[in-house]
């Protein structure tokens, strides 16, 4: 396994690693394009592909290739090794499978070659056929073209009873994998016969985060029920762990930092084809805890845009304090004018009307307490206490200050006492949050100033030094220990490399072995600039500074230590004062 790491590191080239994701402009040895994990105009991000590292000046992300793929598809570093040996077409280390686990594997590999055929399926019947012309009459009169039916694969389900089926058997794929696929069903009137799933509907393919087709849903093209259809539920297809568009959505997710989360696919695919494009949806069910982590490991804010009928509120309302509770997410909710949704509202008012309704979302709280204040007459002693219970679950996910502003401004709203809105919400809750358990969101990076002294950077030449030259810290450590290193950050990446050595590794450490705060400063070093020095030079500059800097600590530990004898009586003191000068005599000379 460590054999097949260091082959996916080694071949993985940085430069079009990144320019798969960002676009990058050539500058001289560097290339720099906008950061992608935090929002910004003016360009801080770049890339030394001699050197094999990227870093942002802004929010100071950095590390190698398979860091950046970690950081931008929101996975572990070893997932990102898995991807990226996926894509140059490196083989995982084997091991023995189970007749069991082979078999199914096999189902998985068989179940997901036949959603790849039946989308194509779908997707030529509706654009090279005859058969296609109710479906894209239906599309049209949205206002999806051909430029998003194609980015979004949309197809169409004949009319007739076995289309697909007939097809599909023909070109040998097995009644018993139509079945399990979800593409078919059994008929109840003819022994062994089936039919397909989908008939006369538009079919929208369903991906998982990496684009993998695990499912269908199919609008009907008149007011005949059900109005959608979803594949049934299979080892692939899960409503409860998708999300319709995250595969497409996810970059932008992270430039944007925030999710917006519609309820139908057909918003998702009107919001995204308006050029907004950080949107996904959910798949006819409740927004759930498992989703809400899901869309945080590429940000921690989500905009919901749901229907805001009230039939609907009570339960989304409470299944999003239940995620804002038990993730610790930021929402907001937009509102849509007119009770209508995404889809007819741009169709209607443009693509920038309703980037307008997003920048004004509201947080949860503060968007459920007007909706109630505006349904529910609260004038009389029956209404406050209908209008308090509604407030509740928003109530319930918060804590702290927040809480207690909260519950201050619903009590003046509603003319009652605060105790009674405390009171009220310590009777809703079952059981509190445990204070060990830390909530699930994922930090939003964000551009941060630091004003990084001289020590700082020449510790980072020094990093850079080592990293090419094991000698160099058997050179340093004569004049400094590394526990004479102040920054910790710098210090742990620095015995990272001495134990390398020491076992005769290369001298790069592992960055996955690294905090996040070192794996930061290995990778600035890697790519900051040397000011005009040469190497050699940089590298005795700094043996210099980081010498000063440790003979200053030992001055000022002698000096107490002194000090501290001496008022003890003891005369070791003056063995500490010999030592104090001897400093003093070196830093004067210095």
């Amino acid at each position: 396994m460590d054999a097949f790491v260091a082959e996916v590191r080694s071949r993985s080239d940085i430069l079009p690693v990144v320019q798969s994701y960002v676009p990058l402009k050539r500058k001289g040895g560097r290339y720099w394009g906008c950061c992608p994990f935090h929002q910004e105009k003016t360009p801080s991000f770049n890339v030394e592909p001699d050197k094999g590292f990227f870093y942002c000046f802004g929010c100071h992300a950095g590390g190698d290739a398979i860091k950046f793929i970690s950081m931008i598809e929101g996975i572990t570093y070893f997932e990102a090794v898995k991807l990226q040996a996926e894509k140059l077409g490196i083989p995982l280390p084997e091991r023995q499978l189970s007749p069991r686990e082979e078999a199914r594997q096999r189902e998985l590999d068989a179940l997901r070659k036949v959603n790849e055929l039946a989308r194509d399926f779908f997707h030529n019947c509706l654009t090279l056929t005859h058969y296609g012309e109710p479906g894209k009459a239906y599309l049209a009169g949205r206002g999806i073209g051909e430029e998003t039916i194609g980015e979004f694969s949309l197809g169409y389900a004949p009319e007739g009873w076995d289309k697909l089926t007939a097809a599909f058997r023909k070109r040998g794929v097995s009644d018993k994998l139509l079945l399990q696929a979800g593409l078919a069903v059994e008929s109840q009137k003819s022994q062994g016969g089936l039919y397909d799933r989908f008939r006369n509907r538009v079919i929208i393919p369903i991906a998982d985060e990496r684009g993998r087709v695990v499912g269908f849903g199919g609008r009907v093209l008149d007011d005949s029920k059900p109005k959608y259809l979803n594949t049934a539920e299979t080892v692939l297809f899960n409503k409860r762990r998708l999300l319709f568009g995250l595969d497409r959505a996810k970059r932008a997710i992270q430039r944007a930092g925030y999710a917006i989360v519609v309820e139908g696919y057909m918003d998702a695919i009107s919001v995204f084809g308006a050029g907004v494009q950080n949107v996904v949806a959910s798949l006819g069910t409740a927004f759930t805890v498992e989703h809400a982590k899901k869309l945080m490991r590429y940000a921690g804010d989500l905009y919901f845009c749901y229907d805001s009928d009230e039939a609907g509120q009570n339960a989304t309302i409470r299944a999003l304090s239940l995620v804002a509770r038990d993730t610790g997410a930021s929402l907001r909710v937009i509102t849509v004018p007119d009770g209508k949704d995404p889809d007819e509202f741009i169709r209607k008012h443009g693509a920038e009307a309703f980037r307008d309704l997003v920048r004004a979302a509201l947080p949860l709280t503060d968007y459920r307490m007007q909706y109630v204040l505006k349904h529910v007459p609260y004038d009389t002693a029956e209404g406050k206490r209908r209008a308090l219970e509604a407030l509740l679950p928003v109530l319930d996910a918060l804590s702290g200050t927040v809480l207690g502003e909260y519950s201050k401004k619903i009590a003046r709203q509603l003319m009652v006492d605060e105790g009674l809105v405390r009171e009220a919400l310590s009777s809703y809750r079952r059981e509190p949050l445990p204070p060990e358990v830390s909530p699930a969101r994922a930090p939003v990076r964000r551009a941060v100033h630091r004003a990084d002294g001289a020590l700082q950077k020449a510790g980072r030449v020094l990093i850079r030094a080592a990293c090419k030259d094991r000698g160099v810290l058997t050179h340093f450590c004569t004049f400094v220990p590394l526990s004479g290193i102040a920054d910790e950050a710098q210090r742990e990446v620095l015995e990272a490399i001495q134990r390398q050595a020491g076992a005769g590794g290369a001298a790069m450490p592992e960055l996955s072995e690294l905090s996040e705060s070192a794996a930061e400063e290995l990778s600035r070093a890697m790519v900051e600039d040397l000011g005009g020095r040469d190497e050699a030079e940089a590298y005795l500059d700094a043996v210099q500074a980081l010498r000063k800097a440790y003979l200053y600590a030992q001055y000022l530990w002698h000096t107490r230590q002194s000090e501290r004898l001496l008022q003890a009586g003891d005369e070791g003191y003056l063995e500490e004062l010999n030592e104090v000068k001897r400093i003093k005599d070196e830093m004067d000379g210095m």
